[in-house]
Parts: C-alpha cells; sequence; structure tokens
C-alpha cells in the first residue's frame, strides 16, 4: 500500500503529493510552520491527511525542542506554546473540519495534562506527542472499516438483479494518499476489490488541480484495480451507457454538516445532480471526525478560494523527460487567455437531499422516515451497524 505519511519519534517525512504521480520524493517536515507550508501548498491534502501530518508537524517540533532543552518548565507555558501552534496550523486549510477537530482535542489533551497537580513542561508535551502518534493508527483503523461498511452496504442496495459485480465511479483522492492509508471512498473501492466484486472503477479527472487523473489513477494503478480515468465532463455520458451500468458513485468529504449537507472538492454537487437522475446511488464515506455537529446544514460551511493560477495554468514535466538523481523538472504551461477573471472555489456543498448514505467507521448513516439524516446517532452509540 502507498504510505503518504512516515513517521517513528519525532522524524515527519510527507510524500511530496506536487511531484505525483511522475517522482516519489519525500520530504521532511520538521516543525508547525513547515506543516502549515506543507499543506497550504498542497504536498499533503486530503482531510484526515492534513490533520495527522498537522499534529505530527508540532509533534516533531516539541521532540526538537526536548532534545535542545528548550520545553519551558512550566506546564502552563507549555501549554500556551501548544495552543499557539495548533490556532496557527488551523488557518492552513479553513474547510475540512478534521483539522479543526484533532486541534480541539489534542488541545484538550495538552490542557488536562497541564492541570494536574504534579504537571511540567515535559508532561504536556508526552501527552500531546502520544496523542498525535496516536491518531495515525486509528485513522488507518477508521479506514478499514468505512472500506468494508461501504462495501457491504453497495452490495446489498446499488446491485442490480442478476448481476453480482459492481462498476463505481469516484471523484477527487480519497485513498493513502489523502489519508494514513486506505483512504476512505477509495477504501470503499480496495474493499469491492478485495470482496471479487469490483467490476470497474471510474475515476474523474477532477479540474482544475487534477487530483483524480494524478493522485486518485496512481493509487488504482499501483494497486492493479481495473480503472477508467474520464474528464469531469464526462460523467454524464457514463451515467447514461447502459453497457457501463454504474451502480454507484462513492465521494469523501471535507466537511459533512449536522443534517448531512457535505462539503467536498469542487464538482461533487454537479455529480450527486447527475445521480440523482439517472437513478445511481451517491454515498459520502467519512470518518466521524469529518462531522460537525456544531456546523448545522452547509450554509454554515466556509469554501475556501484558491488561487486564479491553479486553473489558468498545468504544471507537469515534458513528454518523454525522465528524473535525474530522484528529481524531475516541471513546468508550468498556461491554458487561459491572460487577463480573463477566475473564480475557483476549492469545495462545493452537495445537499443531503442528493445523498443516499454516509458511510462511517460505524455504520452507514441513511435518511429517517422522515427523509432526513440524523447524525447525533453515530456520537451516542445508536448509529447502525454495517
Amino acid at each position: 500500500m502507498l504510505q503518504a505519511i512516515k513517521y517513528s519519534q519525532g522524524h515527519l517525512e510527507i510524500l511530496d503529493q506536487l511531484q505525483l504521480p511522475f517522482v516519489e520524493k519525500y520530504i521532511p517536515i520538521e516543525t508547525a510552520e513547515d506543516g502549515w507550508n506543507a499543506i497550504k501548498e498542497m504536498k499533503v491534502r486530503g482531510a484526515p491527511a492534513i490533520a495527522i501530518v498537522a499534529m505530527l508537524a508540532l509533534a516533531s517540533e516539541l521532540h526538537s525542542l526536548q532534545a535542545a532543552d528548550k520545553i519551558p518548565t512550566s506546564a502552563e507555558e507549555t501549554k500556551a506554546l501548544i495552543a499557539q501552534k495548533l490556532e496557527y496550523l488551523v488557518t492552513s486549510r479553513p474547510t475540512a473540519v478534521n483539522l479543526a477537530d484533532a486541534a480541539q482535542k489534542l488541545g484538550a489533551l495538552a490542557t488536562t495534562q497541564a492541570g494536574q497537580s504534579s504537571a511540567s513542561g515535559q508532561s504536556v508535551v508526552a501527552v500531546f506527542i502520544q496523542g498525535a502518534e496516536d491518531m495515525m493508527g486509528k485513522d488507518l483503523d477508521d479506514n478499514q472499516r468505512i472500506g468494508h461498511n461501504g462495501a457491504e452496504w453497495i452490495m446489498a442496495n446499488a446491485t442490480k438483479p442478476g448481476v453480482a459485480d459492481v462498476a463505481v465511479l469516484t471523484h477527487c483522492n480519497t485513498g493513502s494518499l489523502a489519508t494514513s492509508g486506505y483512504g476512505t471512498a477509495l477504501g470503499v473501492i480496495r474493499s469491492l476489490a478485495s470482496k471479487n466484486v469490483l467490476r470497474h472503477a471510474y475515476c474523474s479527472e477532477t479540474r482544475p488541480y487534477n487530483q483524480g487523473s494524478r493522485l486518485t489513477a496512481f493509487e488504482l494503478v499501483h494497486d492493479k484495480i481495473p480503472a477508467t480515468l474520464i474528464t469531469d465532463s464526462m460523467a454524464a455520458a457514463l451515467l447514461a451507457d447502459a453497457q457501463v451500468g454504474v451502480n454507484a458513485i462513492v465521494v469523501g468529504a471535507d466537511r459533512v454538516a449536522a443534517n448531512g449537507d457535505t462539503a467536498n472538492k469542487i464538482g461533487t454537487y454537479s455529480l450527486a445532480v447527475l445521480a440523482k437522475h439517472h437513478g445511481v446511488k451517491f454515498l459520502v464515506a467519512a470518518p466521524r471526525t469529518t462531522i460537525d455537529m456544531a456546523t448545522k446544514s452547509g450554509s454554515d460551511i466556509v469554501i475556501e478560494q484558491r488561487p486564479a493560477s491553479e486553473m489558468t495554468s498545468i504544471k507537469g514535466p515534458r513528454a518523454g523527460a525522465t528524473a535525474v538523481d530522484g528529481n524531475l523538472t516541471l513546468e508550468t504551461v498556461c491554458i487561459a487567455a491572460p487577463g480573463i477573471n477566475v473564480w475557483n472555489p476549492a469545495f462545493d456543498v452537495t445537499p443531503a437531499a442528493l445523498i443516499d448514505g454516509i458511510i462511517t467507521e460505524v455504520g452507514v448513516v441513511e435518511k429517517g422516515p422522515d427523509g432526513q439524516f440524523h447524525m447525533e446517532g453515530l456520537f451516542n452509540g445508536s448509529a447502525p451497524q454495517a
């Protein structure tokens, strides 16, 4: 399995996704500032991976401060230092709720430890580092559960009479490169493949940043999963093709509101509308950390605006170019008329009414008899168990 994040005892490296699929190169992340820059520049992306890298970046910096004997002796000073760094990290990408959720939880761990009578700066650091390291293992376990739950739901609810296998379309990248491993929506596809019921996977290119054509396609080829790349504008024709027979669309999420409205990569909303028209199941795959009960609906989600250059240019190597000493020169090519205005939202919001199910690590949430999602069951132990 591809490993986008490598971490061991304060040493963090990430696979530079700006160079994929052309060059597989790991870069060191030593400080919170390194983590912030890697997230902002999209060297790492995907809501779960963003949260993990941010927390491990701070853990790595704290390891270095320990080694240099620069941790404040006061537990309160150390707690304040951690809180300041966490607040800074959260500003790197505002739409993905996993980052803010991780910062809140690990900040609370530091605060609790600082309140102990025997607390010291070192003990607060130790608790934070352990919490950050635990996140990575839990995310992988959650992803594998999401994959299993989604695959079982699709087999039970999206297959056609007399046809045992399924075809699935996904958007953007939600695999090992977007998480600690395995993936969310792509994890569902991996699980279907492992159960020998996946007929074919389709991935959209995901303009303007091409996470589908660069990253998802890279993972599907790597895992030898039967797959085909389409442009974003081909989705309607694909769903209308009876010979293709797409059974389900499975996407990830950067934030799911309490009512089920979902913010995900731009183009997701269009796919949901198409799925409804063509009678294709539309599913969101996300861990519970992506569900924000404090955000009541999609209208409350802040949508990140990205630079115009991401839309008006593309980056890649020259055809036939080869890497030298592990490096490949990437060139930027303009593809739009100079001077044109650009609107480049990174995400859109899919209304809950267009979503058939939300796949989590504890089960698949469907709408109740009132036609509404009731997310509170995911957190009070009453969620359906897939």
